[in-house]
Order: C-alpha cells, then sequence, then structure tokens
C-alpha cells in the first residue's frame, strides 16, 4: 500500500513539474512576444503611433527642427455623460520631440494656434507639447451647438480623454499649464481629474469666487502703478465719455467703413461705452508703468483720444464681428466663470450702462443662466486639496486681484507674483528665490530634475536652450475685457 501511495505521489510530482515547466515556457514565450511587439511598436514612427488612435486624425503635419509638430482632430462626445448622443471635431496640436521625455498639456482656454510654439513649461523641462483648442470655439464646435454642454466639466473631461489616449505613447511624466482662461483651465482639469497629471503650472489665472463681489478689483485701481499714471489714464477715460458724440461719430463712420454691426450688443453707443469702460483695465492688462508715457493728456485733440482708446481697448470689440469668435467665452462668464464689474466712481453720471454682464455680448436665442456654485467648489478644493500645483501672477496685473490661493491640506504648491508684471507674467520674472524654488518644482514634478537640482534649487534652471520663434513670451494685445 505504501509503495503504491508513493508511486502516485511520485506521478502526481512528475506531473505538476513538467506542468509548471510548461506554463514557464508558455510564460517566457508571451514574454518575448510582447517585448518583441513593444519593439516593433517603438520602432513605428510616431506620426502612425499617434493616427493609430482611435478618433484621431492628421489634419497637417509641419517642419521643425528637432521636432515633429501636427495639427491634429479628435473625436469627442459632445456630453460626456451621455457619449452616444453625439460627437464632434476637437483640434488640437502636438509638438513631439522623444516619447522618452515628459509632456506638457498646454490649454489657452481660446482658439488653438496652429503654429509650432513652447509654454514655458514645455522649455523649462525639454519636452513635448501637446495643444488643445476649447470646446465650441471654431472649428472645435458640434453643429448645431447645444450650449448647455458647454461647461467646465464638460471640457475638462475633453482633456481627460486626450490624455487617456495620449498616454499610451507618451508614458513619462505630464504637467498640466495655460495662461489666463487656460490657467482657469489646467486648474479645473486638476479640479475634476486629479489623478491624470504629475503637476500644474497655471499662470495669471482669475478666481471669480462670488461673482456679485469684485471689490478686490476697486481696491486694485486705487493702488496699481503710479498716482501720476493713474490719474492719466482715468482723465482719457473721462473725455472719452465727455465727448461722445464726436467720438462716437468717428466711431460710426469706421463701423460703416469696415461692416461692423452691433447687433448683439444692441446699439453703437453701448459698444463704445463698453470700449472706453474698458480702457483702464486694458492698459493695466497689457501695459507697463513706462507705457503711462505715450499717453496723451485730456486737452488733447478728439482724433488723439480716440486713437489712444482704440489701440489700447480696441473699438472692435463689440461689434458683431468682434464679439463672434468668443461667444463661447462671453457664455461661460455668464454660466459659471463670472465677470468683473468694477465702480469707477470718478466717472460720474458720464457711464449711462456702466460694466456690462456677459449676457450683453451672447446672442440672445442662445439661453444663459449663472450657477453661483461652480466656482466656490473649485475654490475650496484648490484651498485645501492641491498638490504639485503652481499659480504665478503679475503684480500690476487686474485678473490677479481675485486669484487662487492655497491653505490648509495644500501640499506642495505655491502662489507667486512676479513683481512689476503684467498680465503676461511668468515664472522667468519671479524674484531669484522664487524663480529658483518653481524651475525646481515644475522640473521635479515632470520628473527630470538634475540630482545638483535635487540637492540645490538655487542651481534650477531650463533644459531646453531658449529658441526664439519657439518660445516668445509676448502676449498679444486682445481687445475687450477678457482673461
Amino acid at each position: 500500500m505504501r509503495k503504491a501511495l508513493r508511486w502516485l505521489l511520485s506521478l502526481v510530482l512528475l506531473i505538476g513539474a513538467a506542468s509548471t515547466a510548461g506554463a514557464a515556457t508558455a510564460a517566457e514565450r508571451d514574454s518575448a512576444a510582447h517585448q518583441t511587439a513593444g519593439a516593433a511598436t517603438a520602432s513605428q514612427d510616431i506620426k502612425d503611433r499617434i493616427l493609430a488612435i482611435p478618433g484621431m486624425s492628421l489634419i497637417q503635419e509641419k517642419p521643425y527642427a528637432g521636432y515633429r509638430f501636427f495639427v491634429l482632430n479628435y473625436t469627442q462626445p459632445i456630453d460626456h455623460r451621455h457619449p452616444s448622443k453625439g460627437t464632434f471635431q476637437q483640434r488640437l496640436t502636438l509638438l513631439h520631440k522623444d516619447t522618452s521625455r515628459p509632456t506638457v498639456f498646454f490649454t489657452g482656454g481660446y482658439n488653438v494656434s496652429t503654429n509650432a510654439s513652447r509654454s514655458e513649461p514645455t522649455q523649462i523641462v525639454d519636452g513635448n507639447q501637446v495643444s488643445l483648442e476649447y470646446r465650441y470655439f471654431t472649428p472645435s464646435r458640434p453643429q448645431p451647438a447645444d450650449w448647455s454642454k458647454l461647461d467646465i466639466w464638460q471640457a475638462a473631461s475633453d482633456q481627460h480623454r486626450i490624455f487617456s489616449a495620449l498616454k499610451k505613447i507618451y508614458r513619462a511624466n505630464w504637467l498640466a499649464t495655460g495662461g489666463s482662461k487656460g490657467g482657469m483651465t489646467a486648474t479645473y482639469y486638476e479640479r475634476y481629474y486629479p489623478r491624470d497629471m504629475d503637476g500644474v503650472v497655471a499662470y495669471v489665472a482669475p478666481n471669480d469666487v462670488v461673482n456679485k463681489e469684485d471689490s478686490a478689483y476697486d481696491r486694485f485701481f486705487t493702488q496699481v502703478g503710479t498716482k501720476e499714471c493713474r490719474d492719466k489714464l482715468d482723465a482719457v477715460q473721462r473725455e472719452a465719455l465727455i465727448r461722445r458724440a464726436p467720438l462716437e461719430k468717428l466711431y460710426k463712420e469706421w463701423a460703416e467703413a469696415n461692416g461692423a454691426t452691433f447687433t448683439t450688443v444692441g446699439t453703437l453707443d453701448k459698444a463704445y461705452e463698453a470700449v472706453v469702460l474698458d480702457f483702464v483695465w486694458a492698459f493695466w492688462q497689457y501695459s507697463l508703468v513706462s507705457d503711462c508715457a505715450e499717453i496723451p493728456a485730456a486737452t488733447a485733440s478728439d482724433q488723439e483720444i480716440y486713437d489712444i482708446v482704440d489701440q489700447i481697448s480696441g473699438f472692435s470689440a463689440y461689434t458683431d464681428q468682434g464679439l463672434e469668435q468668443y461667444t463661447p467665452y462671453y457664455y461661460q462668464a455668464g454660466t459659471q466663470l463670472g465677470s468683473p464689474d468694477i465702480k469707477q466712481s470718478y466717472l460720474g453720471n458720464l457711464s449711462r450702462y456702466g460694466y456690462q454682464p456677459p449676457r450683453n455680448f451672447v446672442p440672445r436665442d442662445i439661453p444663459m443662466k449663472f450657477d453661483p456654485r461652480v466656482m466656490p467648489d473649485v475654490d475650496n478644493w484648490v484651498r485645501h486639496h492641491a498638490d504639485h500645483m503652481l499659480f504665478v501672477y503679475g503684480q500690476n496685473d487686474p485678473w490677479g486681484s481675485e486669484r487662487f490661493r492655497v491653505g490648509h491640506g495644500a501640499r506642495d504648491s505655491y502662489v507667486f507674483t512676479a513683481p512689476g508684471a503684467n498680465h503676461g507674467a511668468n515664472v522667468a520674472g519671479l524674484v531669484a528665490d522664487q524663480k529658483a524654488k518653481a524651475t525646481a518644482r515644475i522640473l521635479d514634478w515632470a520628473g527630470v530634475a538634475p540630482a545638483a537640482v535635487q540637492q540645490d534649487e538655487a542651481k534650477a534652471k531650463p533644459l531646453a536652450r531658449f529658441d526664439a520663434k519657439l518660445d516668445a513670451r509676448n502676449i498679444e494685445r486682445e481687445p475687450a475685457l477678457r482673461p
């Protein structure tokens, strides 16, 4: 009996050993096949790998030395909660350097440029850059457009799907970034999908927590720059309203010559005043104290007053033609983001309309209803849950009057202000110790901080050399009061 049991046990062990050996051999074959497939994938042209992503299509490839630059379309659901209810094509660009490098996800919050460029974090980490057009900015707009699907969660979900698709190719660390409305967009993305990015760098991002409380802006305009400059700007603005009749005559002549119309805002008079009321804000958003020398005296001619207002705030801004491109922004400002309403008491009764609400700048056939819960939710999340987030503001930028702040519960997150800077504030413009800290954190979050930087943040600097074409930091002056 014992012999029979020993024989049976020996047989079981023999079969088990043979099965184990067979399984090991099969696993080795699978591993080898996987490695071979991986090597084959890695050897594919990057364009082929990108276009193999379901829903991705090529619009154009443009040459740029040291990179591959692609303009692409990606199929997105109109409603991420109900993907079966239609799709649209969302435009994006990809500046490809190497799949082993970190990737920066850039959002401008508006249309995307189809020319190659690098955001500041992309230069710092010497990485790839994905740039996304915000939903509902043409041509990335569903037809017909269901405007109720234009909200910050849907836009964040656009980013999440693109990240999920491209992460399979670009496996190194990812950072989100953007300036102004793009900085807001990067922040909202982090709020709704906090596990996607390894870090966020948000530039000059407004944070209008309570839409009806805008006293921070009023305080800003009593303190910014120098008293001499403030008085000079205020005087020109008053003159533009005092001389409304002759200056509106010039405006009407321009409008007729250029085919400009005023159906959305209602009248030429409303458009004129909106431009004039933006004058002081627009100056500080895009100019420096030194630029005050270019502002004429209040005794200047009608044409000189008209010309400086046009130069700073832009009389095309509130025409139907000027507003059309930015309908998605004004829609969001009037439904979730909020918008500034400053007093400008020095204008007295010269103002007929005051700061007009976003509803005045969106065609009336598009319904709008403001939701006051959205911005407080984001603000609370940033204050208490921010992780690996950097906010950069300009000292003289009015949009920074209501800003993001980090508080108890935030980790490895910072808010820095560039002295004397406007809406173009960046890391390079920070004071030395903050510049070093910010650069070091960006490198660390991207997973590319050199050993020397890990030991001493003061040694942190961009890994890529400055490229005058790719890294142009000059902000374009935009007409109208928009972030």
